[in-house]
């Protein structure tokens, strides 16, 4: 698969699929440090990625392998967004490992570097990964979010997500407190608007 290019006027700017990562050994092997200070930023900041301290670089790792071995095999779709060299946003999704929900995955985590927000890149990222979905044949594509991560849940409507459920006062930090809400994005709906997307954080 070819290179997207976030917009036309940056053709240094594109976001790659897990194919096109592993066929660049220089940027595979850098790809598990970049995400780590991606996510361990956004998470220091305040996001909510769904980790209370920022992760370590190991568990970082960790994550990009499952996510990678979960591609190849066809169970997961992971997107990186490039800036020239440097890696500016990820995103992924896993189908469900229970049997009776193979047909359906989850889109995990959607995150952009806190100095490229506001530039299309997660727009991109989420528009491509709902275009892998739709391709691996997935029927329903899932994910969760904190209630109050308003920009995330104004992408994930704009998209054609629908909630189908939220727990109230479920997600917790210290003494706080917010409701985990609970989208999906049905291909089997004959509905319009599914195939763009807007930047966002990922799901709580």
């Amino acid at each position: 698969m070819h290179p997207l290019k976030i917009n036309e006027t940056d053709h240094e700017t594109v976001v790659l699929d897990a194919h096109a990562l592993a066929a660049d050994p220089e940027r595979a092997a850098e790809f598990p440090g970049s995400a780590h200070r991606i996510l361990a930023g956004l998470v220091a900041d305040g996001a909510p990625l769904g980790w209370v301290d920022p992760p370590g670089p190991a568990e970082v790792a960790e994550l990009v392998d499952r996510v990678l071995t979960a591609a190849a095999a066809g169970d997961g779709a992971l997107r990186a967004a490039y800036a020239g060299r440097t890696l500016i946003g990820l995103g992924y999704w896993l189908r469900y490992a229970r049997p009776t929900h193979r047909p359906h995955a989850d889109l995990e985590k959607l995150a952009v570097a806190g100095t490229a927000h506001r530039r299309g890149i997660g727009r991109t990222l989420a528009g491509a990964l709902i275009a892998d979905a739709r391709a691996a044949g997935i029927e329903v594509l899932t994910l969760d979010a904190r209630a109050d991560n308003a920009h995330a849940l104004r992408l994930y409507r704009s998209l054609g997500f629908r909630e189908y459920g939220r727990l109230p006062g479920f997600v917790a930090i210290g003494e706080r407190r917010w409701d985990k809400v609970f989208y999906l994005l049905d291909f089997r709906a004959k509905t319009g608007g599914a195939s763009e997307a807007t930047e966002a954080s990922g799901p709580a």
